[in-house]
C-alpha cells in the first residue's frame, strides 16, 4: 500500500454547492463536496481509492457493521492559516491512534502516509471550503467501518475508510466560557481491558445516558470516575482533564481507560516547556475536592479538538459543590488557548514542528 495513492482517482461534482455564511456555522451540520473512500478486501488489502462527490452509501443491511459495530473514527480540522494557506494540526497523530483502534477492534491497519495524503488530498481539492471567519475551521471526520454482509460473529474480510469534511464554527462564539461539570459516579465510560483508548463509536454511544441526565440536571458534562472503584479522576465525556494543585497539573495516566488525546499531549509538552511539573498518575475525586476546600485547587480544564482548551467553572459530586477561580477562566486556560490556536492559524511560530501545510 506503499504508493496507492499513485493510483487516485477524482471526479468532481458537476454543480458545487453554496457555500455557507461562515459567520453562522453550527458543528457537523453542513459538508462539502466531495469524500474520500478507500476500499479493503481480504487478501487484496486497501485498494482503489478515490474522490467522488459527497452523497449517501449503499449498504447492505447485513453489513457487519450494522451488527457488530466494528467501526472507528477519528477527528481533527484544517484551519484558514493566516499566510493565506491551509493548515493541518499534527496529522500523523491521528494517523498513528487510527491504527492503535484499529488494532484493538481487528480493523485492518492503514499505512500512516496514505491517511495523511488522503486528507490532504481532499482539502486541497475543497480547500475553498475552508472558513477564514474569526474561529471557525474544516473538520476533518476520517472512520473506518466493516462493510462485508455476514451475520456470524468474526472479523469482517472488507471494510471501507472514507473522509467526509464539514466547516464549523468557533465552539465559543462569545469567547472561552467556564463549563458546569457532574461528576457521575452511577456510570462508567471504560474498564481496565476494554476500549477506552479507542475512538470507536461504542464508547461515546455508552456515555449518552449519562450525558443526556447530567444536561437535564442543569450541567454542562460530565466527569468519569474509574470503574472499578468509582474514586480516581478519569476523563470528561468527549475530552481530557487537567486540574492545578499546588501550581502543577494533574491528569489521569494512559493505562488504557482514557482516550489519548492529541491536544492532551500538545498541552503536557507546552506545561512542561514553562517549567510546570505534571503529574500522569491516578488520584482521586476526594483529593481534587480536599485541594479546593484547603484553597490549593487552582484552574481546571478539559482539553480535546472541539474546543482546544475548555475552562471548568463549577464542579458537582454527591452534595458537594466547588466554584473553580471563581467561576471565570484563568490565566493558564487562556494562554493555552491561545498559544495552540495561535500555532493552528498560523498566528504564532511553529517551533513544535505540529503543522502539516497543504
Amino acid at each position: 500500500m506503499e504508493n496507492i495513492l499513485n493510483s487516485l482517482s477524482i471526479t468532481k461534482i458537476e454543480t458545487p454547492k453554496t457555500k455557507p455564511d461562515p459567520s453562522t456555522l453550527g458543528f457537523g451540520e453542513i459538508f462539502t463536496d466531495h469524500m474520500f473512500i478507500l476500499d479493503y478486501t481480504e487478501g487484496v488489502g486497501w485498494h482503489d481509492p478515490r474522490i467522488v462527490p459527497y452523497g449517501p452509501l449503499s449498504l447492505d443491511p447485513a453489513a457487519a457493521v450494522l451488527h457488530y459495530a466494528q467501526e472507528m473514527f477519528e477527528g481533527l480540522k484544517a484551519y484558514a492559516a493566516e499566510d493565506g494557506g491551509v493548515n493541518l494540526f499534527r496529522p500523523e497523530m491521528n494517523a498513528k491512534r487510527t491504527n492503535v483502534t484499529n488494532d484493538r477492534i481487528c480493523l485492518p491497519l492503514i499505512d500512516e502516509d496514505v491517511f495523511v495524503g488522503a486528507i490532504k488530498a481532499l482539502v486541497d481539492l475543497d480547500r475553498e471550503w475552508v472558513p477564514d471567519y474569526a474561529g471557525t475551521s474544516l473538520y476533518i471526520r476520517p472512520y473506518v467501518f466493516a462493510t462485508e454482509p455476514f451475520l456470524g460473529l468474526r472479523p469482517s474480510k472488507t471494510y471501507n475508510f472514507i473522509v467526509i469534511l464539514s466547516p464549523v464554527g468557533a465552539y465559543y462564539k462569545s469567547g472561552l466560557m467556564p463549563t458546569k461539570i457532574y461528576v457521575d459516579d452511577k456510570y462508567a465510560r471504560s474498564a481496565e481491558g476494554l476500549t477506552g483508548y479507542a475512538k470507536i463509536g461504542g464508547n461515546y454511544a455508552m456515555a449518552l445516558k449519562a450525558q443526556v441526565e447530567a444536561q437535564a440536571k442543569g450541567f454542562t458534562q460530565v466527569l468519569y470516575l474509574d470503574a472499578r472503584e468509582r474514586r480516581y479522576v478519569e476523563e470528561v465525556g468527549t475530552s481530557n482533564a487537567f486540574f492545578m494543585i499546588d501550581g502543577e497539573a494533574y491528569t489521569a495516566p494512559l493505562t488504557g481507560t482514557i482516550l489519548p488525546g492529541i491536544t492532551r499531549d500538545s498541552v503536557i509538552k507546552i506545561l512542561k516547556e514553562r517549567g510546570i511539573t505534571v503529574h500522569e498518575e491516578r488520584f482521586t475525586i476526594d483529593e481534587v475536592f480536599g485541594a479546593a476546600d484547603s484553597g490549593r485547587l487552582g484552574e481546571v480544564f478539559a482539553t480535546g479538538t472541539a474546543a482546544v482548551i475548555s475552562p471548568m467553572g463549577e464542579m458537582f459530586w454527591k452534595d458537594k459543590h466547588i466554584l473553580i477561580n471563581g467561576g471565570e477562566i484563568g490565566p493558564l486556560s487562556q494562554s493555552l488557548y491561545d498559544t495552540i490556536t495561535g500555532i493552528q492559524y498560523g498566528r504564532l511560530p511553529d517551533k513544535y514542528g505540529w503543522i502539516t501545510k497543504i
